[in-house]
Parts: C-alpha cells; sequence; structure tokens
C-alpha cells in the first residue's frame, strides 16, 4: 500500500497548480476550447459503432459483437467491402470490384458469402 494519502489531497490546489505550468515543457496540454470539425465527426461516428455494439450485445451477446467488430476491422485492413451493394438489394449499385488481400489473409475463406 503507499504511503500517500489520497484524501488529503487539495484538487482546487492541483487544479491551480496544474493551470499555472509553462507551456511547451511537456508537463501541462493546453485545454481545446472547441474540438475541430473532424474531431465533431469522428466523435459521432464512435458513438454509432457504440450504440451498434451496444444493441449487438444485448440482442445476441459480447462473443458476436466481439467477433463482428473484429471480422469489420480485418475487412478494413484487407482492404474489402464490409457490404455486399449489388443491384436489387436496395442500396446503389457498386461498379468497384473487391480489393485481393495482400497478406496472409488471402487464402483464408471467408465466413461472409460475397
Amino acid at each position: 500500500m503507499s504511503k500517500f494519502d489520497t484524501n488529503k489531497i487539495d484538487l482546487e490546489q492541483a487544479k491551480a497548480a496544474a493551470s499555472k505550468m509553462s507551456l511547451g515543457q511537456g508537463r501541462a496540454v493546453p485545454a481545446q476550447t472547441e474540438p475541430s470539425e473532424e474531431d465533431k465527426s469522428k466523435d459521432a461516428f464512435f458513438v454509432q459503432v457504440a450504440e451498434t455494439a451496444e444493441a449487438m450485445i444485448a440482442r445476441h451477446g459480447n462473443d458476436f459483437a466481439i467477433g463482428t467488430l473484429v471480422l469489420a476491422a480485418k475487412f478494413i485492413a484487407e482492404g474489402r467491402p464490409l457490404i455486399n451493394r449489388g443491384v436489387g438489394s436496395g442500396e446503389a449499385g457498386s461498379a468497384a470490384k473487391p480489393v485481393e488481400p495482400k497478406n496472409e489473409f488471402r487464402e483464408s475463406k471467408s465466413i461472409f458469402r460475397t
């Protein structure tokens, strides 16, 4: 156990000391006042992914959600399409051909039928 008693920390004093640290010495990071448009966009996508993951967990469990997200990450890394946007599926058709994997996964079979 540590000899330092965390109950005696004065948070206000610690915040004041942190705000007085000079910039550029690697000790303090300036607070960003407003996130950029790119940061806002990334945050919105993360919320969508989180909501989808929570729905998958609620309906099918942790293993399904983890497997799906890992498989999606694998497809992204390989440059493969995540969904089949064929004509007649209700989505706009895509003329792009699937990208051939460029690594050791080339010989593996996909569990998705494309």
